[in-house]
C-alpha cells in the first residue's frame, strides 16, 4: 500500500512539473469558450478571413496587413487581395514565429519598399532578420537584409517594427527565453534596436557601434511615439506584470532582475504594469496623449493615460488582439484568434475599424 501511495505521489509530481514548464506570451493560458470570439456591434469589418494578421499599415486609402503565415494582405475599395511574398528563407513554424513585423517606407508608394521582420529556420536553430521588401507589381520580394541573427528559440521573438519621428528604424527584440541576454549588451536579444534606414548604425546611438537602443526587455511588441515626442513600448510579462514603458536611450528595463514594482538602482520602473494579471499586450498607438495598445489576453484594446497612469478597458469582445492603427479620430485594429491560442468565430480573422469618439462612453478604471 505504501509503495502504490508513493507511486501515485510521483506520478503526480511529474505531471505538476510538465504543465507548470510549458512556456506562454505573458504565461497566458488558451482563451475559454465563453469570453474569445465575440464581436462587439459597434465595429465595422474592413477585411476578413485573414491568416493571423501581425501589423496594419495604411497608406491613403489603402491598408497593408501583413500575415504571420507569410503573406500581406491588400484592403482598398472594399476588396481584400492577398499579395504575394518572396522571402529568401523559408518561415521557421516555432510557436509565435514567422513574418512578424512589417512597416511601409514613409515615402511610399513613391518609393515602393518596406521592412520586415521575421524568423527562419537555419539548421535546427532559429533566427530573427531584418530586410528590405520591394513591391514589383503585386508581388513584395525581399531584396536585403539589414540585420540577421537575431536570437530566436521556441518563444519570445519581439518582432515590432516602427519608423520613429526621427525617421529610424525601431526594432524589438525578445530573450528568446533565455533571460540572460536581455542584459547582455552584446547580444540583440531582449532589447529594442535602433537603425538607419539604409540598415547602418546612427551616430547618435547611446552605444558605440551598436543598434542597442534600450535594454532590459522581456518580449516587447509595441511602439508608440505621443504628440510631444515621448517614446514608449508595451511588453509582456511572467505570468502577468505585463509592461508599458517610457523608452530613453541607453536605459535598462531591469528583466529579468525586476519586474512589476520592484527597484534597483541603475534601472527603469514601468509607467504602468498589469499586477497579477495579464494583459500580453502587443501594438500601440497614440491619441490625445493616450496610449491605445492591442490586448492578446486581455481580449480587446485598453488605454492608458500619461496624465493619470491608469489602463482602463475600452474595447473587449473580439478575442486576440494583435495591433491597431489610429488616423483621423479612427481606431483600426485585427483580431488573432487563428494564431493557435484563440477561439476563432466564423471567418476570423478580420480588419475592424470604430470612432475613437463612441469608445469614450466612461468605463471604470482597472
Amino acid at each position: 500500500m505504501k509503495k502504490q501511495l508513493k507511486s501515485a505521489t510521483v506520478l503526480f509530481l511529474l505531471l505538476l512539473a510538465a504543465c507548470s514548464n510549458t512556456p506562454s506570451e505573458s504565461s497566458e493560458p488558451p482563451e475559454s469558450q465563453e469570453t474569445a470570439g465575440r464581436e462587439n456591434p459597434q465595429a465595422k469589418v474592413m477585411a476578413d478571413k485573414l491568416e493571423v494578421p501581425w501589423s496594419i499599415n495604411k497608406t491613403g486609402d489603402t491598408f497593408y496587413v501583413n500575415e504571420r503565415t507569410g503573406g500581406i494582405v491588400k484592403v482598398a475599395d472594399g476588396k481584400a487581395t492577398r499579395m504575394k511574398v518572396r522571402l529568401k528563407e523559408p518561415l521557421s513554424q516555432v510557436p509565435e514565429a514567422g513574418f512578424l513585423g512589417f512597416v511601409l517606407h514613409p515615402d511610399f508608394p513613391e518609393t515602393p519598399s518596406a521592412y520586415a521582420y521575421y524568423t527562419y529556420q537555419n539548421s535546427s536553430t532559429p533566427h530573427n532578420r531584418v530586410v528590405t521588401l520591394n513591391l514589383k507589381g503585386d508581388v513584395w520580394e525581399e531584396e536585403k537584409t539589414l540585420l540577421d541573427d537575431i536570437p530566436s528559440g521556441q518563444y519570445h521573438h519581439g518582432g515590432r517594427l516602427e519608423i520613429g519621428p526621427d525617421k529610424k528604424l525601431y526594432i524589438t527584440t525578445g530573450d528568446a527565453t533565455v533571460k540572460e541576454i536581455a542584459q547582455d549588451l552584446n547580444s540583440l536579444g531582449g532589447k529594442i534596436l535602433r537603425m538607419n534606414l539604409d540598415g547602418s548604425i546612427p551616430r547618435d546611438n547611446p552605444f558605440e557601434n551598436s543598434y542597442v537602443y534600450s535594454y532590459g526587455h522581456r518580449n516587447p511588441q509595441g511602439l508608440a511615439w505621443n504628440e510631444t515626442g515621448d517614446f514608449y513600448s508595451t511588453e509582456h510579462g511572467p505570468s502577468g506584470f505585463d509592461e508599458i514603458n517610457l523608452i530613453k536611450a541607453g536605459s535598462n528595463y531591469g528583466w529579468p532582475l525586476i519586474t512589476g514594482d520592484e527597484t534597483r538602482e541603475g534601472m527603469q520602473k514601468p509607467a504602468a504594469h498589469s499586477g497579477e494579471t495579464a494583459w500580453a499586450p502587443s501594438g500601440a498607438a497614440f491619441h490625445d496623449n493616450h496610449l491605445y495598445f492591442a490586448a492578446l489576453r486581455g481580449q480587446g484594446v485598453k488605454r492608458f493615460s500619461i496624465d493619470t497612469g491608469k489602463v482602463e478597458e475600452v474595447l473587449s469582445g473580439y478575442g486576440r488582439v494583435r495591433d491597431v492603427f489610429i488616423e483621423d479620430g479612427t481606431l483600426y485594429f485585427i483580431s488573432n484568434n487563428t494564431d493557435g491560442r484563440g477561439n476563432p468565430s466564423e471567418n476570423d480573422d478580420k480588419l475592424y475599424k470604430i470612432s475613437l469618439s463612441e469608445l469614450n462612453t466612461g468605463r471604470s478604471e482597472e
